[in-house]
């Protein structure tokens, strides 16, 4: 037995977005037995695995086209307009659980869209946040998710500049200086989510405390992407897992310490489960 120190970041887990989104979804499997969702409803495959098992049908907007007369959940992500228009064609139940951070968002592109502003999201290009957000302007907005993306010389003297969600704060506003120092007039819009940004300082302290830190996340999150490097900055002993059977005995010696925390997709069930196999050993 190694006999490691084990804890768990007790703020790690999942944003409440993304809580609504699931107890919404838990709430109809429970009555019914059966729930479509359009896309991954967390970017976590072990919590997609649980509720798939309780009832839960993931779909894709190709197979919604051919769905009628259903009931289908509209994940924290949110949605462009065209899906809500095509559900009331199709007949078709929305359970709306977008998270109301991004639907406030949401509202407030598609004000600017109303008034003629010309409009850049920075965001992570494909993703299903921004491509809802883009649908607000009927897809006419530029998203970049990096400023090297951008001409700088020939974009408009003045924009109206958003943001995903989840990115990160201080990377926003060094864009929106370095857009600022090329003589460009900005509205800005802080449209990051505190819950979500605010994890950088605070995983900064928790990594710090550690021998070692076991960061558990999906694969598919930009979130755990993100803060995992933030871990790995400040511990260069961060290992990233996405399930208990990932974890490597190898990596710690007797007696240590090793921290666990994870993206806000990640759910404490599987956290906890990472932490009964690393007390094994």
């Amino acid at each position: 037995m190694l006999k490691l120190n084990v804890h768990i970041d007790q703020f790690s887990g999942f944003c409440f977005g993304v809580v609504y989104a699931i107890e919404m979804a838990e709430d109809i499997l429970n009555e019914e037995g059966h729930l479509y969702c359009l896309g991954d409803i967390v970017h976590n495959d072990e919590e997609v695995k649980r509720l798939t098992k309780k009832g839960l049908i993931i779909i894709n907007h190709e197979e919604l086209k051919n769905l009628t007369n259903e009931k289908v959940l509209i994940r924290a992500h949110g949605e462009p307009p065209a899906t809500y228009e095509l559900a009331i064609k199709n007949n078709l139940t929305l359970v709306d659980a977008s998270c109301p951070v991004v639907l406030k968002l949401q509202n407030r592109i598609k004000n600017s869209f109303d008034k003629d502003e010309n409009i850049y999201i920075y965001g992570k290009h494909g993703h299903a946040e921004v491509i809802g957000l883009l649908g607000q302007t009927r897809n006419k907005a530029v998203v970049f998710q990096d400023i090297n993306e951008l001409d700088l010389e020939n974009i408009p003297k003045n924009i109206t500049l958003y943001s995903q969600t989840t990115k990160s704060t201080d990377k926003f506003y060094e864009i929106n200086n370095i857009l600022k120092d090329n003589g460009i007039t900005i509205n800005t819009n802080d449209t990051i989510c505190r819950q979500v940004s605010n994890r950088d300082k605070e995983l900064r302290g928790f990594a710090a405390q550690f021998d070692h830190i076991v960061f558990v996340s999906g694969t598919k999150s930009s979130n755990g992407k993100v803060l995992f490097n933030v871990c790995k900055e400040k511990n260069p002993q961060t290992y990233f897992v996405s399930c208990p059977e990932e974890v490597d005995p190898n990596w710690f010696k007797t007696g240590q310490s090793v921290g666990i925390c994870g993206a806000t997709s990640t759910p404490m069930w599987l956290m906890e489960k990472v932490e009964e196999t690393i007390k094994k050993f």
